[in-house]
């Protein structure tokens, strides 16, 4: 929760934990676990999400008009994405999780360098109708994706709002927080419906997690962000080798 609410990846370190939980409780069966881990996570750290939203909520007043452009394509993307994950075979799932994990771990080291590129934190231009459905496009394939697996989503929305021509970080991670609620809200739900989550892991993890994110959100300027990032960097590699090697 701690770790999603300053740096993002969270995903990286709840999805192999419970992975290795839950091959435990379905007989060993890889493909099963990893789809249900999915699900599980997506819903233990969707209240901490709201939670960091509410510490970041002076902050996100200031880009509140642009959620109503981006809240909707959330929505519909997030939902589809679920959806895809709990219709297809567990084996495709299963397949995907190591180029998953790779794409959202490399996202997550590049994000310093995505940034400058995309003058993240500098004010620039209001964007046109054009560039306006480029990110209206864009925001709806993040939730795709973040309704299918998740990790790496804050990186995305950051470059989208970036293109928007948003600049205070700080609202920036107000609105990326909103915007992920209504991804995984819509993932929840899909998640709930098809009966993919493990409860008795679930409810102990979102305590945690809304305790984590809470305060994190409210000490973010004084943790030391870089190691949280380089923390999530390493992991994030490793799963990804570990999940190639075993697949």
């Amino acid at each position: 929760g701690g770790i999603n609410a300053v740096a993002g990846g969270g995903t990286l370190l709840t999805f192999p934990a419970l992975c290795a939980v839950l091959m435990r409780l379905h007989g060993g069966d890889a493909d099963v676990a990893k789809v249900w881990a999915n699900g599980t996570s997506t819903v233990a750290l969707f209240p901490a999400s709201l939670t960091a939203l509410w510490g970041f909520r002076r902050e996100f007043a200031l880009y509140a008009h642009w959620a109503r452009k981006l809240v909707v394509p959330s929505l519909v993307g997030g939902t589809l994405g679920a959806t895809l994950v709990t219709q297809m075979p567990e084996r495709i799932f299963a397949a995907l999780v190591p180029w998953l994990i790779l794409v959202a771990a490399s996202l997550f080291a590049l994000q310093p360098l995505i940034a400058r590129r995309l003058g993240i934190g500098k004010p620039h231009e209001a964007p046109h109708g054009a560039t306006v459905g480029g990110v209206l496009l864009f925001q709806f394939l993040v939730g795709v994706y973040g309704g299918y697996f998740g990790a790496g989503i804050g990186i995305l929305m950051l470059s989208a709002l970036a293109m928007m021509g948003l600049a205070d970080i700080h609202a920036m991670n107000g609105l990326k927080s909103l915007l992920g609620s209504c991804i995984n809200g819509s993932a929840v739900a899909i998640f709930i419906a098809s009966g993919k989550v493990e409860w008795r892991l679930a409810g102990a993890m979102a305590v945690a997690a809304c305790v984590g994110a809470y305060g994190a959100a409210r000490v973010s300027r004084r943790l030391p962000r870089p190691l949280v990032r380089w923390f999530v960097i390493v992991v994030g590699f490793a799963l990804a080798a570990y999940y190639f090697a075993r697949g």
